[in-house]
């Protein structure tokens, strides 16, 4: 769209030059879409453009996995199989792919939009806050004069479209744990229309010292963490008191893609299906992936729910 308010763009990554009416750029994806930041009813003047920042988009150690905030779906997409995390015995990256997909969105999108802005988005279907929250990943925000300070993804967004950011801080990058990462995992996801927009995304993880963790997304308005110690794992009248428990009522949320007691009795019933995954008599396998996803593919722009063409079959038509 355009944006006709626009004064001009600046090539920045220093928090110390914003001001009001500023809008930090990334991919554009929202931007170029609504006009201004969700939420935001002042016009916005400049863009302060992330798009030569040169940030190296992921780095692997051995203490884990560092996405920079302008990091592209379709760079996420491609990280589970390239050569960065081979040999690496990390099953949370079987919850990658999933979550890349839950934007059913086009290759443009995939090659554009960034993990930073869908997590500073903070919309509750956003599949970048699922997967980082999920992985307990600790987002390095920066602020003026060089200040800088980490926040749990998870308590980071606090609400639909809204999130921990002040005025003028940055993103910089999100940091996914070793640990988390080793963990066993299980990922479950539904929406009301084929191909839509997620109305409940489930991760559930299962940790080297036992701890069972369940992370809730797009359900609610905020993602919602329950953690179970190893000495305390739940059977499934526990674990739906606990759900129930840490989800009030007004917690869920409410749209067009799921009302709220949809939304309520969906997640209660993935939390078992997760539960019964990793804590049942489950031979070891392949992830369990749910969700109205397009078949398995290579690489990151996902290809046509068409069916393809055969010339042969027009003819005899």
């Amino acid at each position: 769209m355009d944006m006709n308010t626009i004064e001009s763009v600046v090539a920045t990554t220093d928090p110390a030059q914003w001001r009001d009416g500023d809008a930090w750029l990334a991919g554009g994806t929202v931007l170029f879409s609504y006009g201004s930041p969700v939420g935001s009813e002042e016009p916005l003047k400049r863009l302060l453009d992330l798009g030569q920042a040169g940030w190296q988009a992921v780095t692997v150690s051995d203490a884990g996995i560092e996405l920079a905030a302008t990091c592209t779906v379709a760079e996420l997409y491609a990280l589970p199989v390239s050569d960065a995390v081979a040999g690496r015995t990390w099953p949370g990256l079987d919850l990658f792919r999933p979550c890349c997909d839950s934007f059913v969105a086009s290759f443009k999108v995939w090659n554009m939009s960034t993990v930073g802005g869908n997590v500073c988005t903070s919309l509750p279907a956003g599949p970048m806050i699922s997967l980082c929250a999920g992985l307990d990943a600790r987002a390095t925000i920066l602020g003026g004069h060089g200040s800088s300070r980490t926040v749990p993804v998870a308590e980071f967004v606090t609400g639909d479209g809204k999130n921990g950011l002040a005025p003028g801080e940055l993103l910089r990058s999100i940091q996914l744990p070793a640990s988390a990462l080793s963990a066993k995992v299980a990922f479950r996801r539904l929406s009301l229309s084929n191909l839509g927009r997620s109305g409940v995304l489930l991760i559930g993880r299962l940790d080297a010292d036992g701890s069972f963790v369940l992370t809730v997304t797009a359900a609610t308005k905020r993602p919602v963490q329950l953690r179970f110690a190893a000495a305390e794992l739940p059977d499934a009248e526990r674990l739906a008191a606990a759900v129930g428990h840490s989800i009030p009522e007004e917690l869920y949320h409410d749209d067009i893609h799921g009302l709220p007691e949809w939304r309520r009795d969906m997640t209660f019933r993935l939390a078992e299906e997760i539960r019964a995954e990793l804590l049942g008599p489950v031979p070891d396998g392949p992830l369990t992936v749910s969700g109205d996803f397009w078949p398995p593919h290579a690489t990151s722009p996902q290809p046509s729910a068409q069916p393809e063409f055969n010339p042969a079959q027009q003819k005899e038509a």
